[in-house]
């Protein structure tokens, strides 16, 4: 049996907490629609999309896949379980990329509530990290993350990891050399173009050594040493699909919110992948699945939170 959101829940609180999902540049391409009181559907903002380095889309339903799994969290807390459908009218609005329903009432588990206050502490951080590797056990736990929301998540040993950074590097050089390119990635990240996007202080300093383990946005302010040996992942799925993109999401969400639960930080490092979409290649393939997403994860310092569009801009009416 369905329970009213009006009754129940404050819509608000909901796309507050979807609302601070990550997202690529963070571009935030969500909106949100209540139903009849009952359903909250998660939509993509076309008016939001990469439509340079995001051709297929995929990058935006991983971003609001992420968003999803915020909402569940948010629904969950408030001692309903979630009863969610992906991609319920994909001819009919294909810009409707999720339904999610208030279920029946449940005890909250102590680790969902403690997710879902670690929310807004969740930042992306491409600071120098410490030389500090990641306990056994914490990997353990980003891995089973992953596996909950349908995913892989798959560390690296150190020479898939300079593999990895190498790739990157490569992408990075040709992307440099995109005009489109260099422009959409201008008009997110150019200091004073935008009230979001990625503004100048989340930039991260350039690094003194190639190859980078983090983004260039072409205007970091300042250069640092960053770790030694840098942690990666890569996180894929079975499938390369919209669905299989909104799944990718929901596990980087999980997984990313577990890892702010041990104080490890974490950034991507996509570039490849961005690459690979805007040219249709296959490349970076790995026999396990698809990879949807390249983490960085580490130790580092505190970094504040990116700009957030304002909840009310956020619903559909």
């Amino acid at each position: 049996m369905s329970v009213s959101l009006a009754a129940e829940l404050n819509t608000r609180r909901l796309l507050e907490a979807a609302g601070r999902a990550p997202s690529v540049l963070n571009t935030q391409p969500w909106r949100f629609r209540v139903v009849h009181g009952e359903f909250v559907e998660v939509l993509a903002d076309q008016d939001r999309r990469l439509r340079v380095s995001d051709p297929r889309g995929r990058s935006l339903h991983v971003s609001c896949g992420a968003a999803l799994f915020n909402l569940r969290l948010a629904m969950r807390t408030a001692g309903h379980r979630p009863i969610v459908w992906l991609l319920p009218s994909p001819e009919e609005e294909p810009d409707l990329l999720a339904a999610v329903r208030m279920g029946a009432e449940l005890p909250v588990p102590a680790e969902h509530r403690e997710l879902y206050d670690l929310i807004p502490v969740r930042r992306t951080n491409r600071l120098p990290f410490y030389d500090r590797a990641l306990p056994r056990p914490v990997l353990a736990e980003l891995r089973l993350a992953a596996a909950r929301e349908g995913a892989a998540l798959l560390p690296l040993d150190r020479h898939a990891t300079s593999d990895t950074l190498g790739y990157a590097a490569v992408a990075e050089d040709e992307l440099a050399g995109d005009h489109d390119y260099r422009a959409e990635l201008a008009a997110w990240t150019m200091p004073g173009a935008r009230y979001d996007g990625v503004p100048s202080y989340a930039h991260g300093p350039h690094a003194l050594r190639d190859p980078s383990p983090i983004r260039d946005f072409g205007r970091q302010e300042y250069t640092a040493h960053f770790e030694e040996r840098p942690q990666l992942a890569v996180l894929v799925t079975a499938g390369d699909r919209p669905a299989d993109w909104l799944r990718a999401g929901q596990a980087l969400q999980r997984v990313l919110l577990v890892a702010a639960r041990h104080d490890v930080s974490a950034s991507l490092l996509n570039q490849s992948l961005d690459l690979r979409d805007m040219r249709g290649r296959r490349d970076p393939h790995h026999r396990r699945g698809h990879p949807q997403a390249v983490i960085r994860f580490g130790y580092g310092p505190y970094v504040p939170g990116t700009p957030r569009r304002p909840a009310a801009e956020l619903e559909l009416r």
